[in-house]
């Protein structure tokens, strides 16, 4: 596997939180641009550190065009607040940079790719898919293998490959294979600890990621007041606040997490809604799952709970 060293313009840390934006839709399924900026205005007055588009921003029921002024209108939102990343996987490569490319023209600061899912790849296949999107742009990029839900794993060859060629600062790592844990020490170990990693467990893994040294995490927008504070925390290293926090938390992304994506996707979009920050929880159709009144009751007795730890604005 070779490929060409390429310089990267990062000018801001990437690191920290950097919640997942979610798409807001209005009941006749065109995107609500409002609702989107005022989700981008809380995340930062939550303590956000910037924020990004993955999985649970529903880029995979988006048209191409409403991808492409979906990154330019984030773009535009920074404001220079944050750091902002934008997921660019699909399912071909010549798809993939067009996206990266659009993410480079609007001033955001790194871009973030699932190989493609709709096949398995060979080992140098998805290689050169990366290698080819970290060519194509000056940004940073964060290979995202999100396995634990959706795709093939990436090899830890292709990993350790793509950090020997590019650097840890124009690759970094967002691994969801499971076990999470265990593979995050996985990569961290075969690259001597200079992996730049990111858990992407929505909460439920941030404490037993973060001890194995990530430098930082990518939730949902749903709980990111209580994600910001458990990250304080496990920075300070205070115990007593990390599981008061966590416990809650965790029960939480475990109620969305049996449901697959559409859980996380129907429990974001409800709490949104709630706060008054989404004007509805439309999602993109077709759905594998709906919330129920049954769960519904548990979220609602869980965030409870939840606020009595960390108030939520």
């Amino acid at each position: 596997m070779v490929g060409t060293a390429h310089p990267t313009s990062m000018t801001r840390s990437i690191a920290g939180v950097l919640p997942v934006v979610h798409t807001p839709f209005h009941d006749d399924d065109t995107i609500d641009w409002e609702s989107l900026e005022r989700q981008i205005d809380w995340a930062f007055a939550a303590g956000a550190d910037g924020y990004c588009t993955g999985m649970v921003s529903e880029l995979l029921r988006l048209t191409y065009h409403e991808r492409i002024e979906l990154t330019q209108r984030l773009g535009k939102l920074n404001q220079g607040r944050g750091v902002v990343v934008i997921g660019v996987g699909a399912e071909s490569t010549k798809q993939a940079i067009e996206y990266a490319q659009c993410a480079e023209q609007a001033g955001c600061d790194a871009i973030m790719a699932i190989p493609p899912i709709s096949t398995a790849l060979p080992a140098q296949q998805t290689f050169n898919y990366f290698r080819d999107l970290a060519d194509a742009v000056s940004l940073p990029l964060i290979v995202q293998d999100a396995s634990g839900y959706v795709g093939q794993e990436i090899p830890l060859a292709v990993n350790t490959e793509l950090l020997a060629t590019y650097g840890e600062d124009k690759i970094l790592f967002k691994p969801e294979a499971s076990p999470i844990g265990p593979k995050l020490s996985e990569l961290r170990d075969a690259t001597n600890g200079k992996a730049r990693i990111f858990e992407g467990s929505g909460g439920m893994c941030l404490v037993d990621s973060f001890r194995r040294g990530i430098v930082g995490t990518i939730p949902g927008m749903e709980f990111l007041p209580a994600v910001v504070a458990l990250w304080e925390a496990l920075q300070q290293g205070d115990e007593e606040t990390i599981y008061r926090i966590y416990l809650p938390l965790c029960a939480l992304v475990a109620l969305q997490l049996q449901a697959g994506l559409d859980g996380f996707l129907a429990v974001e979009k409800y709490v949104l809604q709630k706060r008054g920050i989404f004007a509805t929880a439309h999602r993109r159709q077709p759905l594998a799952w709906e919330l129920d009144e049954e769960t519904r009751q548990e979220l609602e007795r869980l965030l409870i709970l939840l606020e009595s730890v960390t108030p939520i604005e």
